[in-house]
């Protein structure tokens, strides 16, 4: 009994195995190739040979299972890595479109939303001027005594107090003027991104899905200039 139970063990465990065995043969699979000499080239794994081209991966049967493609060059991976670079800069931008298009409409849901925003930064930015211009007046005034009083010296030296109290009106009468001109085109560029940004609202309003209209102005960005212009003034507009 016990030589019988022993022998019933070993043919089954025989058994297992050659299914086991079997199973794998099923699953094997073969590799082919044609190499850069034009030999065709077969083996039971990749074939180093053939890496820089295409290999056939077959069943037993001789059936394709798939097509193993070539292995990229280094060149060729960083090119894949550099497009791939690309893309998810691009995919990050839009979503960046598609949030800021996004904000844009619950900032301004109408027209007279935005416009009331638009006059906002106007009126700040005209303010400044108005604030210049006052400035400058006041320098003019300031200078027309002084040169009143050198009118006295034509032709000689201008005692040293006067001449630097001349220069520093001067100067301070010139970076106003400038100050006036680049508050002046700041202005026209609240005035032109506005109008761009209200292009692209009424777009959005009208439908156009968030994202698909390209990066969109951001007219809010004015603030932060018009801020900075106004404290310009008055360093410009210090006294001498």
């Amino acid at each position: 009994m016990a030589v019988n139970s022993r022998l019933c063990k070993a043919m089954i465990a025989t058994g297992v195995l050659l299914a086991a065995g079997r199973l794998l043969a099923a699953d094997a699979a073969i590799f082919t190739c044609t190499n850069a000499q034009g030999k065709r080239m077969t083996a039971d794994r990749p074939i180093a040979e053939c890496m820089d081209r295409e290999q056939r991966v077959l069943n037993r049967d001789g059936s394709v299972r798939n097509v193993m493609p070539p292995s990229m060059t280094s060149e060729e991976r960083a090119a894949a890595e550099e497009v791939e670079r690309k893309r998810a800069i691009e995919r990050a931008a839009q979503k960046d479109a598609v949030r800021r298009d996004r904000n844009m409409l619950a900032r301004y849901p109408d027209e007279a939303t935005h416009q009331k925003a638009r006059d906002t930064a106007l009126d700040a930015a005209r303010g400044a001027i108005s604030l210049s211009e006052a400035r400058l007046a006041d320098l003019q005034r300031d200078r027309k005594p002084l040169t009143d009083e050198a009118e006295f010296y034509k032709g000689k030296a201008l005692p040293f107090k006067l001449k630097t109290q001349i220069e520093a009106v001067e100067t301070s009468i010139a970076a106003q003027r400038e100050l006036l001109v680049t508050q002046q085109a700041e202005v026209g560029r609240i005035t032109s991104l506005y109008d761009a940004e209200l292009r692209h609202l009424k777009k959005l309003w009208a439908g156009a899905q968030p994202g698909s209209l390209g990066m969109a102005p951001e007219a809010d960005a004015v603030n932060t200039g018009s801020a900075s212009l106004k404290a310009d003034g008055r360093t410009a507009t210090a006294r001498p």
